[in-house]
């Protein structure tokens, strides 16, 4: 089975989700989304997942300096099209591969996950 971890490196929520899977001795594969940028197709499949709600980071810098009309009426497309344009806008990390897609780092969750 193959981990990805979907982030940013800088970012400390993704530095401590990397810290626990290094300490748990899970291998992985870190995908750096502001120099690779994210796939639609990747975007698409987590949003039919979690929702694109859990997905999108509102209450981040990103997001809060958009223009109001980017912020209003937002829908799953739009919503994906935001991400795919600005990835600091996708909720970070996100861990594909075990049996559960996971948004963002809890270590509860992480615990309960089969990697």
């Amino acid at each position: 089975m193959t981990i990805t971890l979907y982030g940013i490196p800088n970012c400390d929520t993704v530095k401590k989700a990397r810290t626990y899977l290094d300490g748990r001795g899970v291998s992985y594969h870190f995908h750096d989304y502001k120099k690779a940028g994210v796939a639609k197709a990747d975007l698409e499949r987590w949003s039919k997942e979690v929702g694109w709600e859990k997905l999108l980071n509102k209450a981040g810098t990103t997001f809060r300096k958009l223009p109001d009309a980017d912020k209003a009426d937002i829908d799953k497309s739009k919503a994906i099209t935001l991400m795919l344009a600005n990835p600091s806008m996708i909720k970070r990390p996100v861990v594909e591969g075990g049996k559960t897609l996971l948004v963002g780092f809890d270590p509860h969750i992480y615990d309960a996950s089969s990697f």
